[in-house]
């Protein structure tokens, strides 16, 4: 695969880390490596895979401002794919029933079809997607910016 055609899946917890508390070192860390995907995708050196599950998922932030940004983020540089919607559930129902939330589910079953690296600040998401047998790769965004060798 070609550098320009790595494509990379972030979760919603990855997109919102930004607006998190940069209180703690791991937030301020994974804010930066977000930042560091974002820029990658703006200069199409990565495609970042956008679902029908980020949507959802950004359509339910309170805060107006991060869900405005994201919604703008994700529609100037997100890839829009298409998905087999039918082929998707399925497999999200059955991620679920591994164990998987609903969301993270989807995310994971979308990620899978588009064949993305999945990416989520969710250190316990990270184990199930292990447990339940994808292939994809799958870690937290200082891990894919290592993987990945960003800069």
């Amino acid at each position: 695969m070609s550098r320009q055609s790595r494509r990379v899946y972030l979760d919603v917890s990855s997109l919102c880390r930004p607006f998190d508390d940069q209180n703690q070192l791991r937030i301020r860390l994974e804010t930066d490596a977000v930042q560091l995907i974002s820029s990658n995708v703006r200069a199409k050196n990565l495609i970042l895979v956008v679902s029908p599950a980020h949507d959802v998922e950004i359509a339910s932030i309170d805060d107006l401002a991060e869900r405005e940004h994201l919604q703008l983020f994700l529609k100037q540089h997100g890839a829009r794919v298409a998905f087999d919607l039918s082929r998707a559930r399925q497999r999200a129902e059955e991620l679920s029933k591994q164990g998987l939330g609903i969301a993270d589910a989807a995310h994971l079953a979308y990620a899978e079809q588009a064949q993305a690296d999945f990416v989520t600040c969710d250190d316990r998401l990270v184990r199930q997607c292990r447990r339940a047998g994808s292939r994809l790769w799958t870690g937290t965004p200082i891990a894919y910016c290592e993987k990945e060798n960003l800069r």
